[in-house]
């Protein structure tokens, strides 16, 4: 479904995802750096938790509408939810009003779930940013996570983020709509064919000769550099805030 964008607010709510919080929080300080550079107050509600989605996909619907609706709480006012995550993203803005389509809470679920924003695509398509590249010249690739390309589709904000930096050469991967095989609780279930899956998207990163590659999901991330550091790879992971944020500040 298209959707409608707002108009550059003062104010945003941060969700930081289990993931930034416990590992990656490097990401998501740079996230909230960029929005705050163009000059929007970002808010960080302490009491957030997970997104819910491992109950979700685990089977436990009762439980995921448990943390819906502590989401609704935390993040009671009428800002839009930044989140640097497709995966998450795409949890709260499409599974949280399933979770309810049968409750009296789905309308208020709803107008939730609306105000949800993945990082890339509100920085494109929200503050309209434009980047400004201080670093040396560099090759990258990109792997899109599964939820940001076919649930959020926000995929070309990300890219064209990375386009605008000048000294950047962004080399495609040849098979990159294949899922790097974490998928959450799907790498415990399943890890022989997950551990599979990642061998076959390290090859695709290593044939294209570049040392970095950039993703907006933590949880790729994760599994994509155990992948390349358990094979002594010289390639480096990184989530997209943070690149940007290093090659445009200061």
């Amino acid at each position: 479904m298209k959707r409608d964008y707002p108009e550059k607010p003062e104010r945003v709510y941060y969700f930081g995802t289990c993931l930034v919080n416990m590992l990656y929080p490097e990401a998501g300080m740079a996230g909230i750096s960029l929005i705050e550079r163009e000059g929007v107050e970002v808010v960080f509600p302490r009491k957030q938790t997970c997104c819910g989605q491992p109950a979700y996909n685990s089977g436990f619907p009762e439980e995921a509408r448990d943390v819906a609706r502590h989401q609704l709480k935390q993040f009671g006012k009428n800002y839009p939810i930044i989140i640097p995550s497709g995966s998450c993203a795409g949890m709260m803005r499409h599974h949280y009003p399933k979770l309810f389509a049968d409750s009296p809470e789905y309308q208020e679920m709803l107008r939730f779930s609306d105000r949800v924003f993945e990082l890339t695509e509100f920085l494109v398509r929200v503050l309209q940013i434009r980047l400004e590249d201080k670093g040396e010249p560099v090759k990258i690739t990109w792997h899109s996570s599964c939820h940001a390309n076919r649930e959020m589709g926000v995929i070309q904000d990300s890219k064209s983020l990375l386009r605008q930096l000048s000294n950047v050469e962004l080399i495609e991967l040849s098979r990159e709509d294949e899922c790097c095989g974490f998928g959450g609780t799907f790498s415990v279930k399943q890890p022989e064919i997950s551990s599979a899956m990642v061998i076959d998207k390290v090859e695709d990163i290593r044939q294209t000769g570049t040392k970095k590659v950039i993703s907006g999901d933590c949880g790729c991330l994760m599994n994509i550099t155990g992948a390349i550091e358990y094979r002594n790879l010289d390639i480096a992971g990184q989530h997209i805030a943070e690149f940007l944020w290093e090659r445009t500040h200061g």
